[in-house]
């Protein structure tokens, strides 16, 4: 039997893991908050076969991306985009960094779901070989996929930037 306390606390400790990656797949507070709940219930249910051999932060990337792209394909939703609500409405003046963050935002947003993952595990600083073994894919596919991301991630910004 797992130990549930030790879980808690452990999930505590990390639960920002959970909120970035439900913020980079979920559109609306609602589904950030039901996907926040799925991936607390499939890591509970995925805990007692943790061995340790990762640390505790990784395999909880890896529980909480894979229930992310699986979790609204049951019910066939769109694919969610990614959130732009964390910035004020500013009408009233003209900001170019903020539209430039705003342009990266939506770019990311575009971009598929996996891919998403990779740009948020590089944006968290993990090295290519502990972001293959989250996605299950080798280090030098995490290289070119990441490559590909960067110049399409560049496009599409310039794009967001010159429409918005």
């Amino acid at each position: 039997m797992p130990n549930e306390q030790e879980f808690i606390q452990l999930l505590n400790k990390h639960q920002n893991i959970i909120h970035k990656v439900c913020s980079i797949y979920m559109d609306t507070t609602a589904d950030r908050e039901d996907l926040f709940q799925e991936v607390t219930l499939q890591a509970w249910k995925a805990y007692p076969s943790f061995r340790g051999d990762a640390k505790f932060s990784t395999w909880l990337y890896r529980v909480a991306l894979n229930t992310a792209i699986t979790f609204f394909r049951k019910e066939k939703k769109q694919v969610p985009t990614f959130s732009t609500e964390i910035f004020p409405d500013t009408t009233d003046y003209h900001n170019p960094i903020e539209e430039q963050v705003k342009a990266m935002y939506k770019a990311i947003g575009d971009l598929s779901k996996i891919d998403k993952a990779l740009v948020m595990l590089y944006l968290e600083d993990y090295n290519y070989n502990i972001i293959g073994e989250m996605l299950g894919i080798s280090p030098n596919n995490v290289a070119v996929k990441l490559n590909r991301i960067k110049v399409k991630l560049k496009e599409n910004t310039q794009k967001h930037y010159q429409f918005s």
